[in-house]
């Protein structure tokens, strides 16, 4: 969901070795989904992986991604981010300026969310949890969440 850690994460953990590709970072353009797969397709055709740091809440938001990943023999694996409507509210309310959501997507998020899974095409999908004072928690996938 909005405000779970998603861009954080990211920038601990990939920013050194992947391209870093957020639909929040071309909120002018049109088509957001369009160019987001144009940005992550070039990045795999150059050799380089990518982080999608987005929601992606649904099969369907998710299902262009990893056939892209396919068509360019790069793995697709997913980081779910345990956070509940609650948590990221608290979260989101720290945010500055365009950074904070209105709440209610953040609660239409919650209401269409479908944790990934590896029989959608992902090679990995894995559970990320925030853990107080130390950042983040990343724990196996255990078949459901």
């Amino acid at each position: 969901m909005q405000a779970s850690g998603k861009s954080t994460f990211y920038h601990e953990r990939f920013a050194e070795t992947h391209e870093h590709v957020s639909k929040d970072l071309f909120r002018h353009n049109k088509n957001r989904g369009r160019r987001q797969e144009q940005l992550v397709g070039e990045a795999l055709r150059s050799g380089r992986s990518a982080v999608v740091d987005n929601t992606n809440p649904t099969l369907e938001d998710r299902a262009s991604l990893i056939e892209l990943a396919r068509e360019h023999g790069a793995r697709a694996i997913a980081y779910y981010f345990e956070s509940g409507t609650r948590d990221s509210r608290e979260r989101n309310g720290r945010r500055e300026g365009k950074a904070r959501v209105p709440n209610v997507a953040i609660f239409a998020t919650a209401k269409k969310l479908v944790p990934p899974s590896r029989a959608e095409g992902f090679e990995e999908v894995h559970r990320v949890k925030i853990s107080e004072g130390s950042g983040f928690e990343v724990l196996p996938w255990e078949g459901s969440f």
